[in-house]
């Protein structure tokens, strides 16, 4: 049976860790709308070409709505990051969302970044500090790529230092697909809910000079502001995508750099090197997690096949990203490739509001590792890197290193 006619299981089953399924390329050859089953048992359409997924992301036809009645359920249980009430409480569309933005997007320019960088490049050092003593090998993911974003976007958030370690077991039963079960994630996620009600209570009590405090301090929504539901919500979200996607990248583009050793030897040869890289790494990521599901509303058509009201479709950035069309030897990674349009932040009212942070992190990180530890390499074959399961967010289960 040609690829075309099959259902696929989704996510698509791949051991490899740093690279795609062969199904993406045959699917942007031949199927670029393909048929897939998801964790749920629900069906969905998967697209993986570079310019259905641009124009899916930037279409307000297919909406965030995906706890609509007939919207796929993406785990067995619906929960998760996608399906819950909560996705729904930030809002979807309209004057309403660009006011959202507006609001949450003054803490994450460029410029504000870049005043960041000596805290990160900091933050970073004392880590690389602490992993050195433990001696090696070390593990580059639990030592460096977890803390690093964890600790900055608590920082904006003005979340005490000590509750840090707690987010890590609440953001991952958020982004479950099939490792929880429905009830530990609900308890998890009811936990999550009262720590940031708490948490919101101290700041209007005692404001800082934190992201939380002045979305509290802009007044509701007859101010231009937000209600404290949306805030709360805001919060959980930004905890969730500041650190998650950020840390597992740190560790896959550090691997990606170290399997082949000529990457890592120009980058010390040749330092300027290291903005283009972290924007290579991230468009040649095979392994960044589900992609961005998407509800149409109102029937289209997508590369000439009809698409019904109510169907849901999955966008596959990582497949996008290595679409021959779109880019040249797309599956080369070429430390020097410049224009980079990658799809890995998204693209259009959507596109991922906290991409300065994360691309200021990611080189920040290869800054201080190339400066501290030019002698890093993997300490097991590519072959024996894991990838993360059953969760929306991919990555690397560890990242063992020594130098």
């Amino acid at each position: 049976m040609s690829i075309d006619e099959q259902v696929l299981p989704y996510p698509i089953p791949n051991d490899a860790a740093l690279k795609p399924p062969a199904e993406w390329a045959e699917l942007r050859g031949t199927c670029p709308v393909a048929h897939v089953e998801l964790p749920s048992g629900d069906r969905a359409r998967l697209l993986t070409r570079y310019e259905d997924v641009r124009q899916v992301l930037a279409d307000p036809r297919f909406t965030r709505q995906l706890n609509a009645p007939d919207a796929a359920r993406l785990s067995a249980d619906g929960g998760g990051v996608f399906n819950s009430e909560m996705a729904m409480i930030i809002p979807d569309s309209g004057e309403e969302h660009q006011r959202w933005r507006r609001l949450v997007s003054k803490w994450f320019t460029a410029k504000r970044m870049n005043a960041m960088r000596p805290a990160m490049a900091g933050i970073a050092e004392n880590l690389i500090d602490e992993m050195v003593e433990r001696g090696a090998p070390g593990d580059l993911k639990a030592s460096l790529g977890f803390p690093l974003p964890v600790y900055v976007i608590c920082d904006m958030l003005g979340v005490p230092a000590e509750d840090r370690d707690r987010f890590s077991y609440w953001s991952d039963t958020l982004l479950n697909l099939t490792r929880y079960g429905k009830d530990e994630t609900e308890a998890a996620q009811a936990a999550f809910f009262q720590y940031m009600t708490d948490l919101l209570a101290g700041k209007r009590a005692e404001p800082g000079e934190d992201l939380l405090s002045e979305l509290i301090a802009a007044g509701g929504p007859e101010n231009g502001g937000l209600n404290d539901l949306q805030i709360l919500v805001t919060g959980m979200a930004l905890l969730v995508a500041g650190h998650e996607t950020t840390a597992n990248m740190i560790g896959k583009m550090v691997s990606m750099l170290l399997a082949d050793r000529g990457r890592w030897e120009a980058l010390l040869a040749d330092r300027s090197l290291i903005r283009t890289t972290v924007e290579e790494a991230l468009r040649l990521d095979a392994n960044s997690g589900f992609g961005l599901p998407r509800y149409l509303k109102e029937g289209t058509e997508v590369s000439g096949v009809e698409l019904p009201k109510g169907t849901t479709v999955i966008c596959s950035m990582a497949a996008a990203n290595r679409d021959e069309s779109a880019f040249e030897a797309a599956g080369e990674f070429d430390l020097t490739r410049s224009p980079n349009p990658h799809l890995a932040f998204g693209a259009g009212a959507h596109s991922c509001l906290g991409q300065a942070l994360a691309r200021t992190e990611l080189q920040v990180v290869l800054e201080v590792l190339l400066r501290r530890l030019p002698t890093l390499e993997l300490a097991v074959p590519e072959a024996e890197l894991e990838r993360v399961e059953g969760l929306a967010v991919g990555g690397l289960r560890t990242v063992p290193v020594r130098w």
